[in-house]
């Protein structure tokens, strides 16, 4: 503060010598006066010590001085050393303007580096709520940076950035490229910092692409980088949770938990950052939930929601209170699961969080009386399906975008070109027609331009919703495989471990009064054999192919399921039924009753043979189903979220359906619905 305050009286001192300079050195000293000053501010503002109102007010000072300065790439250079203050203080509002601002000013001064510093900048403040406008300024950086050899270091912060967006949009190779590219790019600069990040990201999609060795390689890589700096211990307890998190997907438990141990034991330094104190202590109980190791469960669980209550982490505590409930939910205490549901639903809800809200909904179904249970089955069908929509309509946008981004390229090329040759061609015509000429040419490319750009930013807030809602579906996509994969862990092969006890247990006391004994352990291996291969055939189903006729895929469908399960069958369709002018949504919904029912079947009904039909009577189309099975009760056909699912598909579509069975007497499901 005293350096500072003798600073300004030399300047106050300065200003006051100045008066007596003639008018020639008045203009450069003037100019060099509030260059000092707005240096002066800037440095002011940078002490930490100061309330942040303050040092905003400071900056406030150090721009309205610097807006005077002559434009130059040095009012450039301040404008955004005053952006940065910006950033420090966290008014990100006023760095925006600021860079703004000095984009508009290097455009105008044709500074191309000042061009893309500007648009890195913009990219930065756009990454963590807009990532389709972070793309956007951080491809144009790209742009610009790749013609401008010598900005290596510059270029290879861009790069990585752009890489970190590409993998939230999931596009995993492109995203896996770019940051190799940026690696490269610190390599050639000699420059280290930023290879923590870059390994950091390659180990996580190499996660996701299920390179899972790979991906521990680059963690640990990671940490390497960062060995006798101050991120040495950040780092490290970043790449452990990440590589507990690789095995933990391997269902690699205990090495999982090995590496979430390593990091809580840096006790000192986790009481300073509880958020990740908390994530650590909840993904190590969930990890013992799955391996189905009790241990200080459900303590691990409240002490990590404990933490995020107090620091108000919302995103942390629906992850907490969705575990919770699954934990109580697979001890059967129904009621104890229902509560933490809904808390997770409801906060999940709130933050947008279709992963968190997708399970929550699932549980609750399962957890719910049957007229609860129904609706939270409708609700998980509804956003499931919204949410396969919103993929195709993304898929389809990010096309258009990226084809009209290269179009627009290209035309600038071209009109490029055509200027080229148009002066060229025009260099012995008179002044008078060479200007006309010219004019004229550049009034019409101005024009194109102005359109194209017009349209190109009207998509650009449509492709950010699209790219948003791809991200939450691929989050749903990946809960709904976590859920079938604990299926088979927890359920499936639990049985198959029971048996083999029984079994082991019969062959140490063999004699030939337990020949009957094994022959039926032996049936119900087959049985829960079976069982897998309907949840894998289930895991592997896709969406309905838009290159095949529709009666095909359902009649592959069947064929598929039936050859699998070694059951004969037979299927008609009327042909009165035009299907090709029936509403998708409809055809959907039917396909996806038709697999359910058949899947109930296999496995529960014990059945030798199905017979399949579609009728066309009065404008509604009746889809049966019938096997010669062992039946089921009728007051059975409110439970499981199977039914409710077929029952709430068939309601969408305004239909009816009915269940017609006794024990011992196969099953008919009967579906109608309008045309």
């Amino acid at each position: 503060m005293i350096t500072s305050f003798f600073y300004r009286l030399v300047i106050i001192f300065l200003v006051i010598t100045l008066f007596g300079c003639n008018n020639t050195d008045k203009v450069v000293d003037e100019e060099e006066l509030k260059s000092n000053l707005v240096i002066s501010h800037i440095e002011e503002a940078r002490n930490t010590e100061i309330p942040n109102d303050e040092r905003k007010a400071i900056l406030d000072k150090a721009y309205a001085i610097c807006s005077t300065l002559k434009n130059s790439t040095y009012k450039r250079d301040k404008i955004n050393d005053i952006s940065i203050g910006y950033y420090t203080i966290k008014d990100y509002e006023s760095y925006k303007r600021m860079n703004e601002k000095s984009l508009k000013l290097a455009t105008l001064i044709s500074d191309s580096l000042g061009i893309a510093k500007s648009y890195g900048n913009l990219g930065i403040y756009y990454r963590t709520s807009k990532i389709d406008s972070a793309y956007y300024f951080f491809d144009k950086a790209d742009q610009i940076y790749s013609k401008m050899p010598g900005n290596e270091y510059s270029h290879g912060k861009i790069l990585i950035d752009l890489g970190q967006i590409l993998r939230k949009a999931k596009d995993y190779s492109e995203s896996e490229s770019v940051t190799i590219e940026a690696i490269e790019k610190f390599v050639s600069a000699d420059n280290e910092k930023y290879l923590p990040i870059c390994y950091t990201n390659l180990g996580i999609l190499a996660k996701f692409l299920e390179r899972y060795e790979e991906a521990v390689n680059y963690h640990l890589k990671a940490i390497e980088y960062t060995i006798g700096t101050k991120d040495e211990v950040s780092q490290t307890l970043r790449s452990f949770n990440n590589i507990g998190t690789v095995y933990k997907s391997q269902k690699k438990y205990d090495k999982a938990k090995e590496y979430y141990n390593k990091a809580l034991s840096y006790k000192d330094f986790l009481n300073k950052r509880p958020k990740r104190h908390a994530l650590l202590l909840d993904n190590l109980a969930y990890v013992n939930f799955l391996s189905n190791d009790l241990l200080d469960i459900p303590d691990l669980f409240y002490e990590s929601l404990k933490i995020r209550d107090s620091i108000k982490d919302r995103y942390g505590i629906a992850t907490n209170t969705l575990h919770l409930a699954e934990y109580y939910k697979s001890r059967g205490e129904d009621s104890i699961s229902r509560v933490y549901a809904l808390e997770s639903s409801k906060m999940s809800s709130e933050l947008q969080s279709n992963e968190e809200l997708l399970k929550a909904y699932q549980i609750l179904s399962d957890v719910s009386d049957s007229e609860k249970g129904l609706e939270y089955a409708n609700r998980y069908i509804k956003l499931n399906d919204s949410l396969i929509k919103e993929e195709r309509l993304f898929r389809d946008k990010f096309a258009r975008i990226k084809f009209e981004t290269d179009e627009i390229a290209e035309k600038n090329l071209q009109i490029s070109r055509e200027n080229e040759i148009l002066i060229i061609a025009i260099l012995g015509l008179t002044a008078l027609f060479l200007l006309g000429y010219i004019i004229f040419r550049q009034q019409q490319s101005n024009k194109e331009l102005l359109f194209a750009q017009t349209q190109q930013e009207a998509n650009q807030e449509i492709y950010r919703l699209l790219l948003n809602q791809q991200i939450k579906l691929e989050e749903g996509r990946q809960l709904e495989q976590q859920r079938m994969s604990e299926e088979l862990h927890d359920g499936v092969l639990g049985r198959l471990f029971g048996v083999r006890l029984s079994l082991d247990g019969i062959n140490q006391r063999a004699n030939d009064g337990f020949t009957e004994a094994r022959n039926k352990y032996i049936e119900e291996l087959k049985s829960i054999e079976k069982e897998i291969r309907l949840i894998s055939h289930d895991l592997g189903t896709e969406s309905l192919p838009s290159d095949v006729a529709y009666i095909d895929a359902v009649e592959s469908l069947i064929s598929d399921l039936c050859d699998v399960n070694k059951i004969n069958f037979e299927f008609n369709n009327d042909e009165n039924i035009d299907w090709e002018h029936i509403d998708d949504q409809k055809k959907v919904n039917l396909f996806r009753i038709l697999q359910e029912s058949l899947q109930n079947i296999f496995k529960h009904a014990n059945a030798k043979s199905i017979k399949i039909n579609f009728d066309f009577i009065e404008d509604k189309i009746n889809l049966t189903i019938l096997d010669d099975g062992i039946g089921f009760k009728s007051e059975k056909v409110k439970k499981g979220i199977g039914l409710k699912n077929i029952t709430s598909r068939v309601s969408q579509m305004s239909g009816v359906v009915q269940f017609l069975s006794n024990k011992d007497s196969g099953t008919v499901v009967s579906v109608s619905v309008p045309t």
